[in-house]
């Protein structure tokens, strides 16, 4: 079991939300925003539901959580993701000027630290790995199951 307000709680968080967006066939990535051990926002990928490019789990969420707060800047949140960030979704984190973003698997494809290693906002704590076997594995038995 884990314990509350660890990576790895909240890191299972996001994977629900992940494994609901898989259950719609939707590419399962999840996200969630904490602040002062809360979590304030959850969303997961939603592109094909609203035919919408930009609808990806971290957007969603970074606009939820500024609604919850009444704030467009996130420095006293985190955001924990089961996938690395995209080259967007990485700059919408540093406009937000997000203060902790925890990821679960890497994108060696798609990611910002492989695309735009500088694109996060400089003041931005970066943790990589957290139940990174889990979240990867949840995305390679989505695509598994799509090319059979």
């Amino acid at each position: 079991m884990f314990s509350v307000f660890s990576h790895e709680y909240y890191m299972k968080e996001a994977l629900k939300e992940a494994e609901k967006a898989a259950l719609v066939d939707e590419i399962p990535v999840g996200a969630i925003v904490v602040c002062r051990q809360q979590i304030i926002a959850r969303a997961h990928n939603w592109t094909e539901h609203l035919t919408d490019v930009t609808a990806h789990a971290e957007i969603l969420a970074i606009t939820a959580a500024s609604k919850y707060l009444n704030n467009k800047y996130l420095q006293k949140c985190t955001l924990y993701v089961t996938l690395e960030p995209c080259v967007m979704c990485s700059g919408a984190l540093a406009w937000a000027q997000l203060g902790e973003l925890v990821i679960g698997a890497t994108d060696a494809k798609r990611g910002y630290s492989q695309l735009a290693p500088q694109a996060l906002h400089p003041k931005t704590k970066i943790i990589t790995g957290v139940l990174a076997e889990e979240c990867g594995q949840l995305l390679s038995s989505f695509f598994q199951k799509k090319r059979s």
